[in-house]
């Protein structure tokens, strides 16, 4: 979508600062998966690392278990137990516990993998907005415009 070079200098400045709030609009929304994924990632980790660490304990171990709402069961845990784990709209399956924390080692890894991608489509974004950005300080200057034969947006954001 490049900008007509028969478009005022005003347009123009209001085209870039219309697209500059649609990519600080994705950028936050993007930032906002980010935090979720990671919050998904320590409480997949957490799980895993609390089945490995049953193999560790003595059989008369006792657990306080999570209830919720900062309650909590005391416990043993039998390490022969199978684990409920849920798989998603809700489906929860019994699996037994190496099954389980293989499992979680998946989904660990597939975060990663998605936290990276999206990490490089920030990055992406957080330069065009900062190339738009000192775009738009330099038309806001007085004379920058006036046959300077400065770039397009399409050349500063790459669209």
């Amino acid at each position: 979508m490049s900008t007509p070079a028969s478009a005022s200098p005003e347009q123009q400045v209001q085209e870039d600062l219309a697209r500059l709030d649609a990519y600080r609009g994705q950028l936050n929304q993007m930032l906002q998966q980010h935090q979720y994924l990671v919050a998904s990632r320590a409480d997949h980790l957490r799980a895993k690392e609390a089945l490995e660490g049953l193999d560790r304990l003595e059989g008369d171990t006792e657990l306080l278990i999570p209830v919720g709402g900062e309650a909590y069961l005391r416990g043993s845990p039998r390490l022969s137990a199978p684990v409920l784990i849920g798989l998603g709209s809700g489906v929860v399956v019994e699996l037994e516990r190496p099954k389980v924390v293989e499992l979680l080692a998946e989904r660990l890894t597939k975060i990663d993998e998605a936290t990276g991608e999206l990490e490089g489509q920030i990055r992406v974004l957080d330069e065009r907005v900062q190339l738009l950005s000192r775009r738009i300080e330099a038309m806001a200057q007085p004379g920058s415009y006036e046959g300077d034969g400065g770039a397009t947006t399409d050349d500063v954001v790459g669209d």
